[in-house]
């Protein structure tokens, strides 16, 4: 090769590197900062950037509920219970790119850890379904009490957990053979869960008995008594929990109180409740931004999302949505 061809190949090797980083870049970079709400009335999600700007509505399958990002962020995952599918939402173009069928309508939904499989519980069969994420084909059909809901794989893999509404249990299935190896009674109508960050404690919000309920994860036992809680002004009937979210340090879990239109922010190791946060109607879900400075806090019947400071533990506004906003998820 001659000398004066090298100044040439060196220029087109740096412009090829280039282009490589620069497509990179969108890749690597940090999250788009847009928070998600499902609206279930809405047959939508929506889309706003971090001042709660709209951004986009994007139209879904038939009532989009439970949602879930993959790991690393680049896709959204989100339940349509009455079109039996779940709708894959490419998170940098806004659009729908695909969909995964389900059995009869999908509630919530939990992916293993390696994300080869999809667990869904489907509302009107009581069933606990998974689902090979690359065949599409559903390998495991697990019985479950009536009106299954929650839905949770514990960090191994080797675990799931689902609730029954219906039948007031939780199910513990050993996701190897899909067998249901134990049924743990809890409060009335269970509906969510969260799992502490050393994965010793899961809780159990019970929607009709206003209790959460702590499973020590393991014995698969339930560990002391409910908890209750109860904002000053209302009555315990009033209390009906479903939504949890817990930090990063396990220290503080974020409980909507769903009629009782409020948040409760709750001492994880006490269970003290450090305050009680008022939100819209129907406090159902709420999620905390990666810097936990804010939680959203999706609100079914008055159509909203509430914004609170976690500084102070006051709300600083709530924003029109749509139609009964279910699940509020965050890209950050």
């Amino acid at each position: 090769m001659t000398s004066a061809r090298f100044p040439l190949l060196i220029g087109v090797l740096a412009l090829a590197m280039a282009l490589f980083f620069l497509a990179l870049g969108p890749v690597q970079a940090a999250g788009t900062g847009y928070i998600f709400v499902s609206t279930e009335k809405g047959n939508e999600v929506v889309v706003f950037d971090q001042d709660m700007n709209l951004v986009k509505r994007i139209e879904t399958s038939r009532r989009p509920r439970d949602m879930h990002f993959n790991a690393d962020k680049t896709l959204l995952y989100v339940a349509c219970g009455d079109d039996d599918a779940i709708d894959v939402i490419d998170v940098a173009t806004l659009e729908v790119i695909d969909t995964i069928p389900t059995g009869p309508s999908p509630e919530v939904f939990a992916f293993s850890p390696d994300e080869k499989l999809v667990y869904v519980s489907n509302e009107e069969d009581s069933r606990l379904e998974a689902i090979d994420m690359e065949t599409r084909v559903s390998i495991q059909d697990v019985p479950t009490g009536a009106e299954p809901e929650g839905v949770l794989v514990m960090p191994d893999g080797k675990t799931a957990y689902v609730t029954s509404e219906v039948a007031d249990m939780v199910h513990v299935v050993d996701t190897a053979t899909g067998a249901v190896t134990k049924n743990i009674l809890v409060g009335t109508r269970p509906r969510r869960f969260i799992l502490t960050p050393d994965g010793s404690e899961l809780w159990v919000s019970c929607e009709l008995s206003s209790e959460i309920y702590i499973i020590d994860t393991a014995t698969n036992e339930i560990k002391g008594d409910s908890l209750i809680f109860v904002p000053p002004g209302f009555r315990e009937e009033d209390v009906t929990p479903v939504g949890m979210a817990i930090t990063r340090d396990g220290s503080r879990v974020l409980l909507s109180l769903g009629r009782a239109n409020h948040v409760a922010v709750i001492d994880a190791v006490s269970h003290e409740v450090l305050e009680y946060v008022l939100v819209g109607r129907r406090a159902w879900s709420v999620d905390l931004s990666r810097d936990e400075t804010k939680a959203y806090v999706a609100n079914g019947l008055s159509d909203d999302v509430t914004i609170v400071d976690m500084a102070t533990l006051k709300p600083i506004k709530s924003v029109p949505v749509g139609r009964v906003p279910h699940s509020v998820v965050i890209d950050d």
